[in-house]
């Protein structure tokens, strides 16, 4: 037992060696990922950016329903060039997006508010008759702005819409709660999918490094050897599982350095890590695959092409994909190692947020 296992820690190590040891797998398996996470970082919003907009829910109560004055008020705030508006059927819904940071605020109108209206254009000159209706608004607690701005922009809204330029008004705009929300960025949504896009490279690396090997005899000489193919085959699964291991700590570091903080304790850490290894142990197989129907390396190269189409179906490239094509995407084992590391998975990305 002990003879297998220095074997097979003998070619472990022949692999690592020839890994290390040549620049082009150098680049691909490690430089080639952390360049990609800094371009992708400064491009889809690791290092900041403005929202020019404020996404605001409405959730209308009016018992007067479509035909009542709420809606015409939802209209008057959809044409305000500030707001851009999401009406939702239910208060649970629009609590949910709010705390997800899917919208900025979310305004209740009441039961009443047609009638408060209605009893305000009757006897425009006396409150005392006026049946008064509050306009509940939950705001975003994380955003300084939109906790300053959306206020008078509601306020503007229902004052011109009242055709009144003082108080009192039968319609006041009260500050329910403030939410404390969990925005994602687009950067922080498409980390998860980089641990999986870099490590698909290594359906390519496997390939080439195996038929090289058959090409220049090595695999001649190790059968000489009282190497069994078992131990051959574990020997390779060290070896790349180990070069996994770092490309996915490489990954995370340079995310981590930019900004990434996910919000999940160290258990959790080492269950993604075990997910991208396992991933990663899917891909060692799909080289080892090409490599045995190839004869040489650089039809090793070609073949393994073909699983391209993991980089966009299965990663964060499908969430700006069709819909048929993210359908397709649930084919291959990246979407799901991406979707099960990606602790917003329930959300869709900041640019696809949905009502």
């Amino acid at each position: 037992m002990r003879r297998n296992f220095q074997r097979v820690n003998a070619l472990a190590k022949k692999e690592v060696k020839k890994t290390f040891r040549e620049p082009a797998v150098l680049f691909m398996i490690f430089l080639f990922p952390i360049f990609f996470v800094l371009t992708f970082c400064a491009s889809f919003g690791g290092l900041g950016g403005s929202q020019p907009v404020y996404n605001i829910g409405v959730v209308n109560l009016d018992s007067a329903g479509s035909s009542g004055a709420a809606q015409t008020l939802i209209e008057a705030l959809s044409n305000t060039t500030l707001l851009h508006v999401h009406v939702y059927a239910d208060n649970q819904t629009a609590q949910n997006d709010l705390s997800q940071g899917k919208v900025q605020a979310v305004i209740i109108i009441p039961a009443v508010f047609s009638q408060s209206l209605a009893s305000y254009y009757a006897a425009p000159n006396n409150p005392s008759g006026w049946v008064n209706a509050t306009l509940l608004l939950y705001l975003d607690k994380g955003s300084v702005i939109a906790t300053q701005a959306i206020p008078p922009i509601i306020q503007n809204v229902l004052a011109a819409f009242l055709n009144q330029q003082m108080t009192p008004s039968p319609v006041n705009v009260q500050i329910a709660s403030l939410i404390e929300t969990r925005r994602l960025s687009a950067f922080e949504f498409m980390v998860p999918g980089m641990f999986t896009f870099a490590s698909i490279f290594l359906i390519m690396m496997v390939a080439q490094s195996f038929t090289q090997d058959r090409e220049n005899g090595m695999l001649k000489r190790i059968r000489t050897t009282p190497i069994t193919p078992t131990e051959f085959m574990a020997s390779q699964i060290i070896s790349y599982m180990l070069i996994a291991l770092i490309q996915a700590v490489l990954v995370f570091a340079a995310a981590y350095l930019i900004g990434f903080r996910p919000e999940v304790n160290i258990p959790v850490y080492v269950f993604a890590f075990i997910l991208v290894i396992i991933f990663s142990l899917s891909n060692v197989g799909f080289g080892l695959i090409t490599a045995t129907v190839s004869k040489t390396s650089g039809a090793a190269t070609g073949i393994a092409f073909l699983f391209v189409p993991q980089l966009f179906l299965g990663t964060f490239v499908g969430a700006s994909l069709s819909p048929s094509a993210q359908v397709v995407g649930k084919f291959v084992p990246s979407y799901y190692v991406t979707d099960a590391l990606n602790p917003s998975s329930s959300e869709a990305p900041p640019s696809q947020a949905q009502p």
